[in-house]
This record gives structure tokens, sequence and C-alpha cells, in this order.
């Protein structure tokens, strides 16, 4: 049963499917002949309804969805299926000629609609792909579906850092505005579409010079949208309850000492998950939006008397610094929580270009090589004529200049991601990952420079890792190997958007054939199967077939990793 005028009821699909490559292909999976079907549970807003609607697409499926308005009527979200009375039993006959049954929102169907779903897994002859939030109450046979294990679950995880930087690159936002989106919205992908709509829509993006990128400074917008989210934190109505909030809000980034505050007060809010008590007994508001909310409904007057100073987050501010430096002399780069720094950049306050010089290293030698400009740029706005703030810039943008590299260990190492490890012999502190890669690599053992690359991944240095893997590719007389390793290079190649050298120039290319060469460099560029096929005269089947043998070829079924490796100029040289 085909239902494709359901299908047109469907949401809006505003922006491209973006990554969920595995969670995408074990759906999928679970469409196959012998398979019972899925369920994809996880909070509301984090793309189940996307993927599973890309799942499905083009497959042989019906497809229903569970209403608040209708979760009180039997049977209503199956009425487009079945005639109009009809008991459970005759239902459960009539859709178990279904093959794939789609059930989207299943936590709002009512009792009679959600047993007809579990009495069509226990049958077992309707494949059922079923999606549920669990962050709030289900009929219990919804619940029983992978309780009782009739279905497999897919619990769904927000949405990574990097797709949601992919995810929002057609809107021009600079790195450190991606980061506050991705970090204020939690993986809700609605709520980051309604922010991004109120940016734009109400002039709250500035343009960031030389960069034809736009940047989010000062206060949240508060949209319908925001005010439902987070009605649990603004319509508090206890004894002290709302003053808490207040106070915690405008203490922020920095926690409030537990002895300042009213346990009974405390109690209650972190009962109801508004809260968050550190190990050191500081207390912050749990959900990032809150403070921001909660400031920008405050009044003048209130603003006035709970602001803190400017100065009061120098300390904390210098303590971050020394923080990112001796993790960076340690030679580990793992992401750290730095949120003074990221709090004055938010609210558009002065950065400090030492701070800024510095977490633009960091970020640099993660292979974070956007977000790097991105911070120099913020110390160079307060400070024009800072050095190490031009030198972090020109090096993220992969343009040389005088100065060179502030960090001579890492100026070493260059030679090694250039692959002439001879010229780093004995100039790399021994022992380190990093003098392991160029062992490594000295002696052209691939197995070794897997290893090393997964050392160097351990300790945060993604793009180093994916460089590792790449030259592993080459060392390699295993094919299969070469995949892994390959396939390994793509993934974190792909985490270090922006990033283009000469370790990974060629790395997708060089085991095709010419056309699977043509083919793969149009799917990187953003073209669909129909447009590839028509602008290389194939068929669109074919274009599938090459891609199909592409990506075995290099180990991979990631489309989205291809931008990533295609271009072969020295983009930096981290």
């Amino acid at each position: 049963m085909r239902t494709d005028e359901q299908d047109a009821t469907a949401p809006e699909l505003p922006w491209p499917f973006t990554g969920r490559t595995n969670e995408l292909e074990l759906v999928r999976g679970a469409l196959t002949a012998g398979r019972p079907g899925i369920a994809v549970t996880g909070p509301a807003g984090h793309g189940k309804t996307r993927l599973i609607t890309e799942a499905a697409r083009g497959s042989d499926h019906a497809r229903v969805t569970g209403t608040p308005e209708a979760r009180d009527l039997p049977l209503a979200a199956f009425a487009h299926l079945l005639p109009d009375t009809v008991s459970l039993p005759r239902a459960v006959r009539t859709l178990s000629g279904v093959r794939v049954l789609v059930v989207d929102d299943a936590q709002l169907l009512d009792e009679t609609s959600a047993a007809l779903v579990h009495q069509l897994a226990v049958h077992g002859r309707t494949r059922l792909i079923v999606t549920a939030t669990d962050d709030g109450p289900a009929p219990a046979a919804v619940s029983r579906l992978w309780t009782g294990e009739l279905l497999p679950r897919l619990a769904l995880e927000p949405l990574p850092r990097e797709d949601t930087a992919q995810l929002l690159a057609g809107a021009g936002l600079e790195p450190l505005t991606v980061r506050r989106l991705h970090q204020a919205c939690r993986g809700d992908l609605r709520l980051l579409r309604d922010l991004v709509a109120a940016l734009a829509g109400s002039g709250r993006l500035s343009p960031v010079p030389g960069t034809g990128e736009r940047a989010w400074r000062g206060p949240l917008p508060v949209t319908p949208a925001v005010r439902e989210r987070l009605a649990p934190a603004l319509e508090r109505s206890g004894p002290g309850e709302r003053d808490t909030l207040e106070r915690l809000a405008f203490a922020e980034p920095l926690p409030v000492p537990l002895d300042e505050l009213e346990p009974d007060v405390l109690e209650r809010l972190e009962a109801h998950g508004l809260i968050h008590v550190g190990d050191q007994g500081g207390v912050t508001l749990a959900h990032p939006l809150h403070g921001a909310a909660l400031r920008a409904t405050a009044g003048r007057l209130r603003t006035r008397r709970l602001a803190r100073a400017a100065d009061a987050y120098g300390p904390a501010l210098a303590a971050e610094q020394r923080t990112l430096l001796r993790r960076m002399a340690q030679l580990d780069v793992r992401p750290l929580p730095t949120p003074v720094g990221e709090w004055l950049v938010a609210e558009g306050l002065p950065l400090p270009a030492g701070y800024a010089g510095i977490r633009a290293r960091f970020a640099r030698l993660r292979g974070e090589l956007r977000e790097a400009a991105a911070w120099a740029r913020e110390g160079l706005r307060e400070t024009p004529s800072d050095t190490g703030c031009h030198a972090e810039l020109r090096l993220s943008e992969g343009r040389s200049g005088d100065g060179g590299d502030p960090d001579d260990v890492h100026a070493v190492y260059a030679a090694v991601r250039l692959g002439a490890p001879e010229r780093a012999v004995g100039r790399l502190p021994a022992g380190s990952v990093l003098a392991r890669h160029a062992d490594a690599l000295a002696r052209g053992d691939g197995a070794a420079l897997d290893r090393a690359a997964e050392a160097l991944a351990e300790r945060g240095f993604l793009l180093y890792a994916a460089e590792a893997r790449a030259q592993a590719v080459r060392a390699h007389r295993d094919p299969r190997a070469a995949r892994r390793s390959r396939a390994r290079a793509l993934a974190l190649a792909r985490r270090c958007a922006g990033a283009r050298t000469p370790a990974l120039a060629g790395l997708v290319l060089g085991d095709l054939t010419a056309r699977q060469q043509q083919v793969v460099t149009l799917a990187a560029a953003g073209l669909s199967n129909r447009e590839i096929a028509e602008r290389l005269t194939l068929s669109v089947r074919t274009v599938g077939n090459h891609l199909y043998s592409a990506y075995t070829r290099l180990g991979t079924g990631d489309r989205g990793a291809l931008p990533a490796l295609m271009d072969a100029p020295e983009r930096a040289t981290a």
C-alpha cells in the first residue's frame, strides 16, 4: 500500500538532511524483508520525524501520525487506512497486508491505536517504523514495543556540533555563533530553526568584516517557541523561586555559592531539573537558555540591581587562560569548559586579546580552523594591533607571514605532517604522541600510523589524527586495512570542517576510476544523483552504481564527508 497523499502532509523540510548517516542506515535496514522494524526514540525536536521520512522516502509504505487533538478518539490516527467503524481484530487483519507502516509521534496515539500498533508488532507481518519522545508519558502498548523486545530501539542522540554547522552552512553564520546556537538548543532542531529565523528577521545578526559571515552577539530573542520551551523556568511561582533563578541568571557564567541561597528553594528547583549543583558546591542554571531568557525578560531596575560588574569575570577568565596553556603544554587539547570566554563573546563584551589568541591556538590545534580564526578576530576587535591574534589568524587561514608558529613543538611537527619525518628526528618530546607519529611515518608502518592516529584523536588532535590515518592509507599493503584507515580519515576530516592540508589531498580520489572520480566530485559539490545523471548524460541508476562502487573502495558510505577532502590546496598548516 502506497500513500503518497499521506506523505504530502508531512512537515516541511526547510533544511537538507544532514548527518545521521549511521542512524539512517539502521532505519533503512529495518525496512528490509525479515526485519520487524525499529523504534526511534529521543527528546522532542531531535529530528526523529525527519530521519524516518528520509529513510522511508521512495519505499512502499503507509504512514500515520499521533496528534494531541486526536489522542482521545479511538483509531483517529488510522482513519485514512481503515473503514469508519472497525473492531480492533479487524483493524489488525486489514493492516496486516501493509508491508511497511510508519508511525510518527506514537506517544500521542489513543489507547486503541497504540494497542493496534502493538498487535501488528506481535503478529510480525508488518514492518513498523515507530517514533516516540522519551521525555514524557506514552501509552503502555507503545513503550512495550521496545521494552518487550518486539522492536529494536534506536535512541537518537543530539546532532553533533559539526553536523549542526553543516546544517547551518547556508545561513552564513560565523563559527562562534554556530557554537552558541548548538549549545543553546541542545539538539532541538525545531528550536534551532526558530532561533535562526528570529535572529535573521530581527536584525540581530551583524556582519563580520572581511568574511561575508554574520554574528549573533547580545540578548536572546524570546520567541513564542522559546517561551514554550522555557515555561518551567519563566513561570515559577513558588516562594523565592523566581528570585533565585534570576539571581543565578545574572551571575552567569559564574556559579553562586551554595551557602548564599535558600536550601528549601534549591531543593524544589533541583527536583524540577532547573538547577545544577556542582561538585564544588556552586549552583548554576541547568539549561543554557534559561539565563538568557530570564535576563531578557527582566526590567531595567532589576537588571541594574542584579547585574555583575565586568571586572568580576577577570579572575575566572585568567584561570581559563592558564588551563588552556597548561593543557597545550601537556599536548592535550581535548575539549574543556571555557564558559567565561564564551559568555563574554556571546554578550558582545570586550575579550582580552591575550585570551583570544590562546583560545584561537587551542582551537587550531584541535583542527577547528574556522573557529580558531573567529577567536582571533574577537581579540583583534578590541586590540587591532595584537601580534598573537594576527599570527593565529594567518595560521588558521593557511596564510604565511612573519612570526611563524608561536608553538615551537608544533612548528617542528609540521615536517611530519608534510611527509618529511626525518626533519623532526630528535626534536620532538620523547615518547609523545607527536614523536610516535613521526617514528611510524619514518618506518612506513601503516599499523603504527593507525595507532598514532588513535592516540592523537584521544588527546583532541583531530586534524593531526586525520592526517596520520591518511598517511596510513598509503603505507598499508593490505587493501582492507587501507580502506579502514581511509574511512576513519574521512570521518575525522569531516569533524575538522574547513581543513585542506597536503596529507589529506587526493585521499578521496586516489583509488577511483575516472568516471567514479567525476561522480564523486559532483556528489561532493552537493549535486543530487539526478542532477549528476543530467550533467554526465547517465541514468540515475548508473550514477547510484558508481557511487556505491566508489563508497566500497573508499570504505565509507558517508556522502556528507566528501566535501572535506575533495579540494587539494594547502588550506592550512595548523
